[in-house]
């Protein structure tokens, strides 16, 4: 998978399946239950959060390793979070193509028909860094270095965001007067960046021009 395109997808009350049971394996089955989807957890072992989730009837979680069989019943979404056993990544991009349900494969690109960027959030708001499969680890120092910088002010400007453009649409009937309102709104919102990195050598053409 060399560039995606880039969506946002609505998998509430979507069966989606997590394949694993260790901290990636949380953090996704968090982000998945959070957007409403119905979750199936596939792991021998869980992590302690989501033994919790579990218990509490949040997930429905199998105790063993996958089977071909899980991914019937009209499962729409599988995370594989499990990176040191290709057999089962091969076997799940198989079964991706033969039966359409959308992969992603942790850190294997190859074994999968989607990737998840690293994200950053506060509130509504949601910026996903992709470097498509080049570097997970560079999208994940981004985010870290990014998710600072929209604090807890953020988050309430936001708040007011929303309630500003509700009662736009509510008292103001013409819509381009809506829009350049809103648009004076953010007009100060700026964002100063620099970014440091190492320098390396640009990468030889192979047809030596």
């Amino acid at each position: 998978m060399k560039f995606g395109f880039q969506i946002n997808l609505d998998v509430k009350d979507r069966p989606c399946l997590v394949v694993g049971g260790g901290d990636e394996a949380t953090e996704k089955t968090n982000r998945l239950l959070e957007t409403g989807a119905r979750v199936t957890v596939i792991s021998p072992k869980l992590s302690d959060e989501l033994k919790v989730l579990a218990a509490s009837a949040k997930i429905l979680h199998r105790g063993r390793r996958f089977k071909a069989s899980d991914v019937e019943g009209g499962i729409w979404l599988v995370l594989n979070t499990v990176r040191t056993d290709g057999v089962l990544s091969r076997d799940l991009y198989e079964l991706a193509k033969q039966k359409g349900f959308l992969l992603c494969s942790t850190d294997q690109p190859e074994y999968s028909t989607f990737t998840l960027p690293a994200l950053v959030q506060r509130g509504p708001l949601r910026i996903a860094i992709s470097t498509s499969g080049v570097s997970p680890a560079l999208a994940k120092r981004l985010r870290e270095d990014l998710e600072p910088l929209f604090d807890e002010r953020f988050e309430v400007f936001l708040e007011w965001l929303d309630a500003y453009r509700a009662h736009l649409q509510s008292t103001e009937p013409h819509i381009d007067n809506r829009q350049q309102l809103l648009r004076d709104a953010v007009a100060k919102v700026k964002l100063h960046a620099k970014i440091e990195f190492p320098k390396v050598e640009k990468k030889a053409d192979p047809k030596g021009t």
